[in-house]
């Protein structure tokens, strides 16, 4: 059944005359009368009381009128979507990250939504292992890894860049240490994270290879517990830099460096090598070039100086 067809259903229904609803469609009456002869075809009943004046309609033609608003109404909310989606108004961007990538994040998130204050962002929590499948598999539209996938159908950009660094609070005896020993290290009271990632299991790989194993006494599913238990003198914790840089400018935590477990790495925005990003999404990525391009003018800068 053709939309347009049914639109002049509606105008002659509308107007009761089938001159004036071609007046109002900026049509030929024959033009008009000829749509609404398909139709009657092809539901195979009159619509209109060809008797009457008015342009009165038949009992089929009241059934068919509800049919008709309904359609007409679903086809303009559908353009309304897509144009909406086009102007950014329910642009959407998925990505996949775990915890400790939301921080290097949110300043691609400041920017994007400076630009497009009503684009719609959702941060979703993925392990590293599965970020790259669902970004192939089109669940999300990118993720956050700090190492090279496999996978030969995504691509990077480079966000950022981080290290592990030891917290502990500042009344800790190890606070005003510059550096500690991997060995030194295992001695302590340890905090940590009891999701499994890669990092974590490099982590483990190399107290064991060293035979420095890891006093791990407490683990926390979150790294704002893992940072407050620190802050509390429970233990200390091995954690990304970035996850903790509010704290550490405050003053609630301090930095102790361990460089066999340092293992610096850049921080990534995956997504697909092929097919087409949405306009929100190509934004994004856009927002992320722009600031991964900031901070590499940064650390040159800081570099020369």
């Amino acid at each position: 059944m053709d939309l347009a067809e049914l639109q002049t259903f509606l105008t002659v229904a509308s107007e009761q005359s089938f001159s004036r609803a071609a007046v109002k469609l900026h049509r030929t009456q024959p033009a008009v009368s000829q749509a609404i002869r398909r139709l009657e075809e092809e539901v195979d009943e009159r619509l209109f009381d060809r008797t009457s004046k008015g342009g009165r309609l038949t009992e089929a033609g009241r059934i068919l009128l509800d049919y008709a608003r309904r359609l007409t109404d679903l086809r303009d909310e559908a353009r309304s979507a897509v144009r909406e989606l086009q102007d950014f108004r329910r642009g959407r961007v998925t990505i996949g990250a775990n915890e400790a990538a939301v921080h290097v994040l949110l300043p691609i998130v400041t920017r994007f939504r400076s630009d497009r204050p009503t684009a719609q962002v959702d941060v979703r929590r993925v392990p590293a292992r599965q970020v790259a499948a669902e970004v192939l598999n089109s669940t999300i539209d990118f993720g956050v890894l700090t190492f090279h996938p496999p996978e030969r159908g995504v691509q990077s950009v480079t966000i950022g860049s981080d290290e592990l660094v030891l917290l502990t609070s500042p009344a800790h005896p190890l606070a005003g240490r510059q550096e500690i020993s991997m060995e030194e290290f295992g001695r302590q009271t340890v905090i940590a994270h009891n999701d499994p990632s890669p990092a974590r299991e490099r982590v483990l790989r190399l107290s064991e290879q060293r035979h420095a194993p890891i006093n791990i006494q407490m683990s926390f599913p979150s790294l704002d517990g893992i940072k407050r238990a620190v802050e509390m003198g429970l233990g200390v914790a091995l954690l990304p830099r970035r996850c903790a840089l509010a704290e550490i400018s405050r003053g609630q935590l301090a930095v102790v460096r361990v460089p066999q477990l340092r293992l610096p790495r850049q921080v990534r925005l995956v997504y697909r090598r092929s097919g087409e990003l949405s306009r929100a999404a190509a934004a994004f990525l856009d927002a992320a070039k722009q600031e991964g391009k900031k901070k590499t003018v940064g650390r040159q800068r800081k570099a020369d100086g």
